[in-house]
């Protein structure tokens, strides 16, 4: 028996199908296939058309790959999307908390919560974020929450992500897609709209502007052309009536941040950057980073400019620390975890990486820094050879690793070679926080095509759905 066989299906439950999938459930009984590997093609031609492809880093041909579209939605009933919609808001509440204060008093630490040294000691802590006055304390202003499902109440936050989340903008055009090669599907269906994103991720930018500033100026920072989400870079920016930059576009001056135009210079007052932390400011960090923005730091500690996501975050998404983030939501909130982490070995813990070792062939594997489904061990699908050489990984490093059992992540009915069947999916739904934290309704989802595989990341084969929230159904088809 394998892991899709004894995973939770979300569409049915002891040969009955659960609330919020009837509608579909019909509408797949009536819909020959041949119609929807027709549609499949034309999401494809759309996709292409509309330039929304990723680069795989490491592939030396340089080809821009569209990622797989599945046009089986997923379907998350109300009452199930309330409940981790809180529990989301609730663990990114915490965990700007957490970065407001490791950077600031360290109270979490003093107190014993955390060891001091897993946090100060971390690569990711970076002294230049120390004392940064950040405009609300908010430091994770668009935060990418993964999720999976293993039961119908049991949902595990994989990872918390912190820096530069992508992939917002497939969950928005998977959406346009299913409209426009499936209309009737959602005449039968009240479907909760997601199309509003740009303009709550706009409201979200205004409320952290710096003090005093009423209407600011906000720009999209892209490394450029060659980046692997610029797809996306571009679509927020356009949505949001912001301009796209790159750092040759911006300069400091007097503390504070100017976009190079031909009328003349004009005032930059909040930055959403998708650089990362290392490229952007050659005065504070690689000085020879052609990306960023020389002097930004000082920019940003003067208060004249708010940079999105805050620079430091990484020390908090960081798979070590994911560890604590449940004793984080008791110790600044005083309430308990909505949503579970996943059981976790440390294997910087002599007992954990002993346990792990002996139980290697069954686990889940990462790298701490690790992301993009690289540096992992799945163990039940590896060969005895590379068990063997991850376990010499291991033993060379062991403080660069976790491992978790291997879930059953949920099942959802995909449209793959050989007709509909179980796919193994994960969820990242996009929490924004500003002067408050809200999340549209709906998601992305990503799902893995092989079968049997639970890795669903782009670079590694995996697919993306469109996720409904729905309020219920309507008439039938």
């Amino acid at each position: 028996m394998g892991i899709s066989d004894t995973a939770f299906n979300e569409m049915r439950a002891d040969g009955a199908v659960r609330d919020g999938y009837r509608a579909l459930d019909r509408w797949l009984a009536e819909t020959p296939a041949e119609r929807l590997a027709q549609r499949r093609d034309e999401a494809d031609r759309i996709f292409r058309r509309r330039g929304i492809t990723f680069a795989v880093y490491g592939d030396t041909s340089g080809a821009e790959r569209l990622i797989p579209f599945d046009v089986i939605p997923r379907v998350l009933a109300r009452t199930e999307w309330d409940r981790l919609s809180a529990g989301c808001i609730q663990r990114v509440k915490a965990l700007n908390m957490f970065l407001e204060d490791v950077y600031g008093p360290q109270e979490i630490l003093k107190a014993g919560k955390i060891p001091a040294q897993e946090i100060l000691g971390n690569a990711l802590y970076l002294k230049e974020a120390v004392g940064l006055c950040m405009p609300l304390g908010v430091h994770s202003h668009i935060s990418g929450v993964d999720v999976v499902r293993t039961a119908p109440e049991q949902w595990y936050v994989l990872e918390d992500n912190l820096r530069t989340p992508s992939g917002v903008s497939y969950m928005i055009e998977n959406r346009a897609a299913m409209q426009r090669l499936f209309p009737e599907l959602f005449r039968s269906n009240r479907v909760a709209p997601v199309g509003h994103y740009p303009d709550l991720l706009r409201e979200t930018l205004r409320s952290v502007a710096p003090p005093g500033v009423d209407h600011p100026n906000i720009v999209v920072l892209t490394p450029g052309s060659l980046n692997s989400a610029y797809f996306e870079h571009g679509f927020l920016a356009a949505r949001m009536g912001a301009r796209l930059v790159e750092g040759q576009d911006l300069y400091v001056e007097n503390d504070r941040v100017y976009m190079k135009e031909t009328t003349g210079p004009t005032p930059v007052h909040v930055i959403y950057r998708r650089i990362d932390d290392d490229f952007l400011d050659p005065e504070a960090f690689k000085p020879e980073s052609v990306l960023g923005v020389k002097g930004l730091l000082r920019a940003i500690r003067a208060g004249n400019v708010t940079v999105t996501n805050a620079i430091g975050n990484g020390v908090a998404d960081d798979k070590a620390t994911y560890f604590h983030v449940p004793a984080m939501i008791r110790f600044y909130l005083g309430e308990e975890p909505i949503l579970s982490n996943v059981p976790t070995w440390r294997c910087r813990d002599k007992a954990d990486l002993a346990y792990v070792l002996e139980h290697l062939a069954e686990l889940v594997v990462k790298e701490v820094h690790g992301s993009g489904g690289y540096g992992m061990l799945v163990g039940p699908t590896a060969t005895k050879a590379q068990v063997a050489a991850f376990a010499e990984k291991l033993k060379e490093k062991p403080d660069g690793y976790i491992a978790q059992p291997t879930l059953a992540l949920s099942t959802c009915p995909t449209f793959v070679e050989n007709g509909v069947a179980p796919r193994h999916v994960d969820l990242r739904p996009y929490v924004l926080a500003g002067k408050s934290i809200e999340l549209v309704p709906g998601a992305l989802t990503r799902v893995a095509l092989k079968e049997g595989s639970l890795v669903v990341n782009s670079s590694q084969g995996g697919g993306t759905k469109d996720t409904w929230v729905v309020e219920g159904e309507t008439a039938p088809c």
